[in-house]
């Protein structure tokens, strides 16, 4: 399932891709696509919820170069 923040992205590039062509009729379908996608993002929770990567610990010993 697509999270929220992607959704709420999508719809606010289909809003600025719209204002910026001259051809109505695409203007208007893609207010419309925003408007699906914003209506599919509102239900769903402020933070998208997904796997999250384990933490992870950088070991710098003896073993490996340090920074140069």
């Amino acid at each position: 399932m697509l999270g929220k923040t992607y959704l709420t992205k999508q719809a606010s590039l289909l809003l600025e891709f719209a204002k910026t062509t001259s051809d109505s009729d695409l203007s208007a379908k893609l207010i419309s696509k925003a408007a699906d996608l914003k209506s599919q993002a509102d239900p769903l929770p402020d933070k998208d919820q997904g796997p999250k990567a384990p933490d992870v610990t950088h070991d710098d010993g003896p073993d490996r170069p340090s920074g140069s």
